[in-house]
């Protein structure tokens, strides 16, 4: 009897083993892509000053890989309810590994601008496998945490990126920063091919007669089919609005507070201070919804981190209050996006969890890249900065009240 006991022990040990040697893997991969993701914000004044860029070039090397992300998300993720979330993960990972390398060579900024996309399609691709392949991997009491793992480590990985732009921009270039990109990625999808294990939910699922008969089905229905069009909806605006929100709040903080008065240096630690609030936040938020509940806690995030948005202004005149106040809105958007990255693999069956996550990350991705734009045009129209953070802590309200009314299942 003790020796059946010891085997089931040892049994539980491995699964478990087995289980976060998994989600180390996607913590990795979402490391490496917050770096890829991330690699033009860090050069593109270096860039712009060797090539003569004007305003417009260097808004579109930076928009490039963003619209690649929203596309990798959209239309590539999906491939991993027909082959597999490993072999998507796996191709997706060279892809970016190729395109990063490829960087160092380029003689331009149409060439610079095709291949960050190119990265932009592999980038948003995995984000969306290590989220599925976290969800199905991870076990029902640890699956929060672990999806918002994911999110802390791609949070990790743009502030490593920023490090490893410093190091080579001063001393080799800006080419150097691609080039060991491109060899980080490499590294972690070789990684990926010997260690990686395909989700055993998939496995289940095409061994089933069902997916025999249908193999090109993926699933039972696809993601905005009558049955689930409210909750991909509901999450799609989701998404939208809080990203929509959240690239706001990052490009705009570290100016608005050199507005207000602070030096340069104050303002770029304002920034990281956002971040570093928001890798505490997405934590906070895994470690809560297993008890609290993801959607309740995501409805508050949402509603109290509109309330600081309305005062970040008027905080502006303590430079202190406007830093923890920062700090407070990077931990609560964060904590939010985590809440979704939870909810939205819960809504879909196995054979459609990637095409419908794909679907409503890529949705969300799409406000990130109209954001910017949006701000800047009405800045243009003479809006204040209390009435343009109004406005965006708006979106967070709106989010709010179509995560309440349409809760994903």
């Amino acid at each position: 009897m003790s020796g059946a006991t010891e085997q089931t022990q040892s049994e539980t040990r491995a699964k478990a083993h087995n289980r976060w040697t998994v989600i180390g893997l996607c913590m990795l991969f979402n490391l490496i892509n917050g770096q890829n993701a991330l690699a033009m914000a860090f050069v593109a004044s270096t860039v712009s000053a060797q090539w003569l860029l004007s305003g417009l070039q260097q808004g579109a090397l930076l928009s490039a890989s963003l619209i690649g992300m929203a596309g990798g998300s959209m239309f590539a993720a999906p491939l991993a309810d027909r082959h597999g979330r490993r072999p998507l993960l796996v191709a997706s990972l060279l892809l970016s590994a190729s395109t990063m390398a490829l960087s160092f060579w380029c003689d331009g900024p149409w060439s610079l601008g095709l291949l960050r996309g190119l990265t932009g399609l592999g980038v948003g691709a995995v984000l969306v496998g290590a989220n599925v392949l976290t969800h199905e991997y991870a076990s029902e009491r640890r699956r929060s945490l672990a999806i918002a793992l994911q999110s802390l480590a791609f949070a990790l990985g743009a502030i490593l990126g920023g490090l490893l732009a410093h190091v080579f921009s001063e001393n080799a270039g800006w080419r150097y920063v691609f080039l060991a990109g491109g060899a980080l990625t490499l590294a972690a999808g070789l990684a990926g091919a010997v260690w990686l294990r395909e989700s055993s939910q998939f496995l289940s699922l095409k061994a089933s007669p069902a997916h025999a008969r249908h193999p090109r089905r993926g699933g039972n229905r696809a993601p905005l089919s009558s049955r689930q069009w409210r909750e991909t909806l509901s999450l799609a605006a989701a998404f939208f609005l809080v990203m929509f929100c959240f690239y706001f709040v990052v490009s705009w903080t570290p100016t608005l507070l050199i507005q207000a008065g602070a030096s340069e240096q104050h303002g770029i630690e304002g920034g990281m201070l956002l971040n570093l609030g928001g890798m505490l936040g997405a934590l906070l938020m895994g470690l809560a919804a297993n008890r609290y509940g993801t959607r309740p806690l995501l409805v508050g995030c949402l509603v109290l981190n509109a309330g600081l948005m309305s005062l970040m202004v008027p905080a502006t005149h303590l430079l202190g209050v406007a830093i923890g106040l920062g700090f407070s809105i990077g931990l609560l958007l964060n904590g939010a996006i985590a809440g979704l990255y939870t909810l939205a693999p819960q809504s879909y069956g196995t054979g459609e969890r990637a095409s419908g996550v794909g679907l409503v990350v890529g949705v969300g991705r799409l406000g990130s890249i109209l954001s910017p734009s949006i701000a800047g045009l009405l800045l243009d129209a003479q809006w204040s900065l209390q009435a343009l953070f109004t406005f965006y802590a708006g979106s967070l309200l709106l989010a709010a009240l179509v995560v309440g009314r349409h809760p994903p299942r």
